[in-house]
């Protein structure tokens, strides 16, 4: 009796960790490929995007969305500061509509966001990070996958972001 109980328990116990290492697994996932153009015009797929082995920001935003809007102002006053402490780089996503992304360069400039800027006009790739509501932030380990998300923006929050990319820069889990 004795060894069936300690049979069921290290059953338990190795399904348990199997369990949490596939929960692992699915957590990161790989960038989708989607077809996007910059602010030039120039098309490119989203799984070429990368940042020399060292991870990267993705924020989803509209022109027309006040959070998303703050978020980016907040970030591109210590941006410069960011990209010379850990290297990281960001990438703005625009979901901005056929009928308003050609505005979006002129609104960026405008900003002075010194960002690498993509125009998801048709929101395939809004769609394929499932992305239902902007501001919706990704950090993207050196690897590619996708580590962290995050829904919405409040003041300060900027500065929980760099925190979360020093960590994926130290290896560090991420926690929320």
């Amino acid at each position: 009796m004795k060894k069936l109980i300690v049979a069921a328990i290290a059953f338990m116990i190795a399904a348990s960790l199997s369990a949490q290492e596939a929960k692992t697994e699915k957590a990161l996932f790989k960038m989708p490929s989607v077809n996007v153009t910059d602010m030039n015009g120039k098309k490119f797929n989203t799984a070429d995007l990368s940042n020399n082995g060292k991870p990267y920001i993705i924020s989803f935003w509209a022109t027309w969305c006040k959070p998303c809007v703050k978020e980016l102002t907040a970030i591109s006053e210590v941006y410069q500061d960011w990209q010379d402490e850990t290297g990281v780089k960001l990438i703005a996503v625009s979901i901005d509509d056929s009928r308003s992304s050609p505005q979006v360069k002129t609104f960026v400039n405008g900003k002075r966001w010194d960002y690498q800027v993509i125009l998801d006009a048709n929101s395939e790739f809004k769609r394929a990070m499932n992305v239902n509501a902007v501001p919706h932030t990704f950090i993207v380990n050196g690897k590619g996958e996708i580590v962290w998300q995050h829904t919405s923006f409040s003041e300060g929050s900027e500065l929980e972001l760099i925190r979360l990319v020093k960590k994926v820069i130290a290896g560090e889990p991420l926690t929320e």
